[in-house]
């Protein structure tokens, strides 16, 4: 028979094997260098050069995440609703929010998994021209594990790197934002 203290550290080496595993098979992206300001107005859409991150089906630790059928994740916290081709779609009629400040608002899931404990935070900004950083809506009433609701406010269109937060443990995505305008 096993004792408790040997069952807990046995769970933790699992799961180390499982997150150097994912890092090892996950492939890494390129980030892309900001360019200034100067050459590139903030209103300018995104380049079709923006490296997003492409969602995968979330592992079945994580199914209950909205969102999981597009997901990205780094064994300990996940982030769900991320979209197939990595861009960002907003029209009208289209899910998410133009708001009135001229910003785009959209939802986002994201799950703390077994052992992570804390508040999520989330921080994000422009990488292919200058722009105000990404906001946050992260609503209380989830506590401090398990699954968490968000809104991201992105400022402007363009490519966002968009990073989430508890306590140590980072997960980063790309992503890209655009405008498609209303036809006659």
């Amino acid at each position: 028979m096993v004792g408790r203290g040997e069952g807990v550290l046995m769970i933790r080496r699992i799961f180390v094997r499982m997150l150097l595993i994912l890092l090892v098979c996950v492939p890494i992206r390129a980030k892309a260098a900001p360019q200034s300001a100067a050459s590139q107005p903030a209103n300018k859409p995104a380049p079709a050069t923006c490296p997003v991150t492409l969602p995968r089906r979330a592992p079945s630790v994580a199914q209950g995440l909205f969102g999981a059928a597009a997901a990205h994740w780094n064994g300990a916290l996940f982030v769900g609703g991320l979209w197939p081709d990595g861009t960002i779609v907003f029209q009208p009629g289209g899910p998410g929010f133009i708001l009135p400040d001229g910003s785009f608002s959209m939802k986002f899931g994201w799950l703390r998994g077994a052992g992570l404990r804390g508040k999520l935070t989330i921080h994000g900004n422009r990488l292919d021209a200058s722009a105000p950083p990404l906001r946050a809506d992260i609503p209380d009433g989830y506590g401090d594990t398990g699954f968490q609701a968000t809104g991201l406010i992105f400022p402007t269109e363009g490519c966002w790197e968009v990073t989430g937060e508890v306590g140590d443990t980072r997960l980063t995505f790309v992503t890209r934002v655009i405008k498609v305008k209303k036809t006659n």
